[in-house]
């Protein structure tokens, strides 16, 4: 799956060693842009933390959702996988209007520069 959204949040960053060794997760929290902007808590494992997450910036997040249960009970995460800044003239996406009205007016010739 797939969202792009604005950085909002960088929860603190959590290490630790396991028996594969270590690792290091950070949680980040982005808003869609919609009618009804919604929240999500994505994490962000390993090598994916980097200096692109910085609040305020528009991400475009390729993600997994995954339920378990425990304890009769279920929690749902959803996992980063690749992580890109979102660019305002990204393919599928339009540019600005071009202002077709201005008219630069003829164009001088060398002989006309003024030094």
């Amino acid at each position: 799956m797939q969202l792009t959204a604005k950085l909002v949040e960088l929860l603190p960053l959590q290490t630790g060693t396991s028996s594969k060794g270590e690792w290091r997760k950070q949680n980040i929290v982005v808003e869609t842009e919609e009618q009804y902007p919604k929240k999500i808590c994505i994490s962000v494992w390993g090598d994916k933390i980097d200096a692109k997450l910085q609040p305020g910036n528009k991400l475009k997040i390729d993600f997994d959702i995954e339920s378990r249960e425990y304890n009769q009970r279920w929690y749902t995460d959803v996992k980063a996988w690749k992580i890109e800044l979102a660019n305002a003239n990204a393919p599928g996406e339009t540019a600005p209007p071009i202002d077709a009205s201005f008219d630069p007016g003829p164009a001088e010739m060398p002989g006309d520069m003024p030094f």
